[in-house]
């Protein structure tokens, strides 16, 4: 596996150069990140040239990179640290990470791309490239807020019609913004605002020495 995975990185740095913003091999595992403009050309090569062969999208989920690696919160949420401050690898807030399978060449590669706006995080929908991507693509913009350009049918997928905000950015209460209920008197049911108190995160809990018994 370390060697077809070694052939593998050659390829792609010869075949995309210049379009790779990062080739990092861990844990037996491919990745690779492209920019918002690349990806698509970069994408389709990766189906279509035999050389790779990835002619399934086996996953593709959104990550919101929100203090990334910041260990110190107060009341549950998050501050930002040094260790979460935007860098090369990490440029905003948002991104989306696509899972290929080559069956033909027996191997798989993770690709990473980031959206350029924090406040509207956009990408090209890669649908008519996969069109496995559909109900993916639909989860990530129900759970992150993530739109996707291009997609034929972008509406919430696992949320209520009437859902507001997404529920997976790490900024949003787990108690969420209204609760519903049956309301027996109209027959239907009703939302109203959240009646418990809101929480962000579950805060980590740094224990003592001498907890359990431990010295």
């Amino acid at each position: 596996m370390a060697t077809d995975l070694n052939l593998l990185k050659t390829a792609l740095q010869e075949a995309f150069g210049g379009q790779i913003v990062s080739l990092e091999s861990s844990l037996g595992e491919l990745t690779l990140m492209v920019s918002v403009r690349d990806m698509q050309a970069v994408l389709s090569r990766l189906r279509d040239d035999a050389k790779f062969g990835f002619e399934q999208l086996t996953d593709l989920c959104g990550v919101d990179y929100s203090t990334y690696g910041s260990d110190v919160s107060d009341g549950g949420v998050y501050f930002s640290s040094e260790a979460s401050a935007p860098c090369a690898l990490r440029p905003s807030r948002f991104a989306v990470v696509y899972q290929l399978l080559s069956i033909s060449n027996n191997v798989r590669l993770r690709v990473r791309v980031f959206a350029d706006d924090d406040a509207m995080p956009m990408l090209p929908s890669v649908v008519e490239i996969w069109p496995s991507a559909n109900w993916y693509e639909r989860e990530a913009f129900d759970l992150y807020g993530i739109i996707f350009t291009g997609h034929p049918d972008l509406r919430r997928l696992l949320t209520d019609y009437g859902f507001i905000g997404n529920p997976f950015r790490k900024d949003f209460p787990l108690s969420g913004h209204v609760e519903m209920r049956y309301d027996a008197e109209q027959k239907r049911v009703v939302y109203q605002p959240v009646s418990i108190e809101p929480r962000e995160v579950t805060p980590r809990i740094v224990r003592e020495d001498s907890y359990g018994g431990l010295k």
